[in-house]
């Protein structure tokens, strides 16, 4: 736990969430639940990152409980202990460890939780919580309002407001402790995908370079791969969410590999693509520098004030420019461009916020227009060009899938690639993939 976000940071951010609300806000905020995989068994738990960015807990069943105004009243409500269910099921924190750890003073058993919302929503006029909740924590809040209309004593308060505009502008905006966590994480996938790139083999199969990706991760002490890892080899690297990961590895193909890690708690999103047998024909060479163009000239540009629109207009263009020279689209840049004839190569978006969500939270547009980039926010930068086998062009790239993504970091005066210790030039990848340089 020694990288864990200092209790002093998790009380000013619970405190910056309450001040968003007018006095006497409840304000309701709910932790993970173990999902069930099959019968009995439960996936591994994930905590809700909102309940983690306020609390720093890492455990089911817990509910945060603010009340807005000077001082903030503060209540936390956790699983008891219980040696019975600690021995089957793991040690849980209980009241005074949750105090330690959170610095929330008010740490109650989770079986006083009912008798304390209802007191608290029974006398005051505002509640906040996050609108969109999945169906058990619905149905929890309307028994609580139905409670309280039944009640002689008490009303429902009349004044509802949703949390999640509040805690995720929060959330955009990384702090100094926050930032060192992501370049842990970035520096730890970056690592994973040094190691993939100098393990593919001609005849290997996908996974087997996943594994590799994942066997970094858990030497390196994370909580696993932070989405699905992506490994598509030949055409497969034109299915942006491929995760089969069931190829065998072939000479003369490409390889994609889209993999990060979560260390405690935050995101790394990189995607590298690399010739399986270590060398990039001519034609793979000439596809591959288009997008690595597009995505330098994105990332030179990226500062305060710049928006991701904008950016994309610079990978767009050049994108353009990549597929009239190799043969997929005709006629000038500027027609294509018009034309929006780039997008059945390059589809989806130029990148996304990074966090404790690997697309994480914070809103694009600000009164309906793009939102401006300011320090602290931390972004990926990710053009590709995907031609499938179908497409009427050359036949040398046909089938090609590429696509390359660093993690930004916007900074006062420019921005910070905390993923470029990851070989991405044409000599870099093919001097890493020279049997014995890898170290």
């Amino acid at each position: 736990m020694k990288d864990a976000i200092a209790v002093e940071e998790l009380k000013q951010r619970r405190q910056a969430l309450a001040a968003c609300y007018a006095p006497g806000t409840v304000l309701l905020i709910r932790g993970g639940r173990l999902v069930t995989r099959s019968n009995d068994t439960e996936y591994p738990f994930r905590q809700r990152s909102d309940f983690f960015y306020l609390t720093g807990l890492n455990e089911p069943d817990g509910w945060l409980v603010l009340v807005s105004g000077e001082p903030l009243d503060e209540f936390l409500f956790v699983l008891p202990r219980d040696s019975e269910q600690e021995i089957w099921h793991g040690r849980r924190l209980g009241c005074d460890k949750a105090a330690e750890l959170s610095g929330i003073t008010k740490v109650r058993e989770l079986n006083e939780l009912n008798r304390k919302v209802l007191s608290l929503l029974g006398s005051h006029d505002a509640v906040a919580w996050c609108y969109q909740v999945d169906s058990d924590e619905r149905q929890q809040r309307q028994r609580w309002l139905d409670k309280l209309s039944e009640s002689r004593k008490h009303g429902c308060p009349s004044q509802i407001h949703d949390l999640a505009p509040a805690i995720h502008e929060l959330r955009l905006f990384k702090s100094k402790a926050e930032i060192n966590l992501m370049r842990r994480s970035a520096q730890i996938a970056a690592d994973a995908h040094r190691r993939a790139m100098s393990m593919c083999k001609v005849g290997r199969y996908e996974y087997q370079l996943a594994a590799e990706i994942h066997h970094e991760f858990a030497m390196r002490g994370t909580a696993g791969p932070a989405y699905g890892t992506i490994c598509g080899s030949g055409d497969n690297a034109c299915i942006l969410h491929y995760t089969e990961n069931e190829s065998q590895l072939k000479n003369g193909d490409l390889v994609l590999i889209d993999a990060g890690c979560e260390y405690q708690g935050y995101a790394s999103d990189i995607t590298r693509t690399f010739p399986v047998n270590g060398r990039f024909s001519p034609a793979q060479k000439r596809l591959y520098n288009w997008v690595l163009k597009a995505q330098q000239a994105a990332i030179a540009q990226i500062k305060p004030g710049v928006t991701l629109p904008q950016l994309y207009k610079v990978a767009a263009k050049i994108l353009s420019e990549g597929l009239i020279d190799v043969g997929v689209l005709k006629g000038s840049v500027a027609e294509n461009i018009k034309g929006i004839h780039y997008r059945p190569y390059f589809m989806h978006g130029l990148g996304h916020w990074l966090g404790l969500d690997v697309h994480d939270v914070g809103a694009y547009k600000i009164d309906g227009e793009p939102r401006p980039l300011e320090p602290g926010m931390v972004l990926t930068i990710e053009p590709g060009l995907y031609i499938d086998s179908a497409t009427e062009c050359p036949p040398e790239y046909r089938g090609l899938g590429i696509r390359i993504e660093d993690d930004i970091l916007v900074t006062e005066d420019g921005c910070e690639n905390l993923t470029a210790s990851v070989p991405v030039t044409v000599e870099e990848i093919e001097d890493l993939m020279t049997p014995g340089a890898f170290t």
